[in-house]
């Protein structure tokens, strides 16, 4: 069935002219991050950045393509070029943090998430990530306090609490 699916997709995808708008390419490149063809994702992501240079949910995405690929560097290039186009699109504070934390960048993740919760002070799941990478930091009470925001909020917190907030 996914044969099919893909088979299908990719004749439509050959249908899509050199006038192709940047939705359209955008579009394919989502079916094909669902079949799991990242690196055809990340081609029509990339057509679709090139009709639209401030295309911020095609950067954002073909970020996720990437980091889906392993390649947590490239993802943080086009999380950071979505966040230089809007400086307020939370998703792209999410994602960049998720992806330092694949990299082990603690201050950065810090750095993202605080960020995340200036623009959105209820986002539980920003505390909680960023009460994480304090601890590992070693700010044992700055991870406390997001651990417990991030209870209040509705996120369960409750390992980091037992962990931080001894």
């Amino acid at each position: 069935m996914k044969k099919i699916l893909y088979l299908i997709l990719t004749l439509a995808s050959l249908e899509i002219s050199a006038q192709a708008s940047a939705e359209e390419y955008l579009n394919s490149a989502v079916s094909k991050f669902y079949l799991n063809d990242m690196k055809g994702a990340i081609v029509d992501y990339t057509k679709a950045i090139k009709i639209d240079t401030n295309y911020v949910e095609a950067y954002r995405k073909r970020g996720l393509a990437k980091e889906t690929l392993k390649d947590f560097s490239g993802a943080i290039v086009d999380y950071t070029k979505a966040i230089e186009i809007d400086p307020y699109y939370a998703p792209a504070y999410r994602d960049r943090g998720l992806a330092k934390v694949k990299l082990k960048d603690h201050t950065g993740v810090v750095e993202d998430y605080t960020r995340a919760i200036e623009i959105d002070p209820n986002y539980a799941t920003a505390y909680f990530n960023r009460g994480i990478s304090k601890f590992y930091l070693g700010d044992m009470i700055g991870a406390c306090k997001d651990a417990r925001k991030a209870q209040e909020l509705g996120d369960d917190a409750s390992i980091l609490i037992k962990k931080a907030c001894n």
